[in-house]
């Protein structure tokens, strides 16, 4: 799947990195919500270093996470980078030893599945959201998806077991 299908999906996405990954392979990362690496794992921006220029829409995502100069280093010198350095830069979320990897991504998925599935989409959505919009109209589409999130029954269901626990 495209990068951006992946990163326009109303569903959380999970990238576990193992091995090698370059250009199109850490583009397809890019288009995932949260990113796991393994200690050993490998990075490569090897676009321009294989005389082409990212076309996906996966890159558009790189400054958001690493910032404009770390963006034009690594694409315009088609650098190799490893997990440490991934994990420096803010290009993944979490560093973990390989033999530790799988069992990661389960510890992200049952905390993903335990949380409210409407409120997961919705916060999904307005992240989504927050990417196109200044501080004004973030917050009030924050607000407006409180309130959608609210119209259902999952707030007060999933909050009933906390509220009794405190009485």
């Amino acid at each position: 799947a495209p990068p951006t299908v992946l990163h326009n999906l109303d569903t959380p996405t999970i990238c576990a990195l193992n091995g090698s990954a370059a250009g199109y392979g850490m583009d397809l990362a890019l288009g995932c919500d949260i990113r796991i690496m393994a200690d050993s794992a490998k990075l490569a921006a090897a676009f321009t270093a294989r005389g082409v220029v990212p076309e996906s829409g996966g890159t558009w995502i790189l400054p958001r996470l690493i910032g404009w100069g770390k963006t034009r280093e690594l694409l315009l010198t088609g650098a190799n980078f490893d997990a440490e350095e991934a994990l420096a830069m803010h290009f993944i979320e979490k560093l973990v030893p390989a033999a530790e990897l799988d069992a990661w991504v389960e510890v992200w998925l049952d905390r993903i599945l335990a949380a409210g599935p409407l409120a997961v989409r919705a916060q999904k959505a307005l992240i989504g959201r927050w990417e196109e919009l200044d501080l004004a109209a973030a917050i009030e589409a924050g607000i407006d998806t409180f309130a959608e999130v609210y119209e259902s029954d999952e707030p007060n269901r999933m909050l009933a077991p906390f509220m009794k626990s405190k009485t």
